[in-house]
């Protein structure tokens, strides 16, 4: 994809609508989605942390939601995305 940066305005919209659309949704979809990601990282890392400074707690969770994040992003994507190259598999069997 080439960049026209003589034009602000073609370069600030592709900043806004490209990866959405290659994704097969709209910016207030993608904003949505990434939303609801970033946060449930966050708080899978608060998980770990604790998990770290406690063994017994939340023993599992971190890497339960590691593999529901992996669910909802590369297993029931969008059919439009299904050109991209993934990952065969993210998580070994313990």
């Amino acid at each position: 994809m080439q960049w026209d940066y003589h034009c602000p305005m073609s370069a600030w919209q592709r900043l806004f609508t490209d990866h959405p659309a290659s994704v097969d949704e709209t910016y207030g979809q993608h904003f949505m989605a990434a939303t609801g990601f970033g946060l449930r990282m966050i708080w899978g890392g608060i998980v770990c942390l604790v998990h770290a400074l406690i063994p017994g707690a939340f023993t599992t969770r971190g890497s339960d939601m590691i593999c529901e994040l992996h669910e909802r992003m590369v297993t029931n994507r969008h059919p439009m995305a299904d050109s991209r190259t993934l990952p065969t598999e993210t998580r070994k069997a313990a």
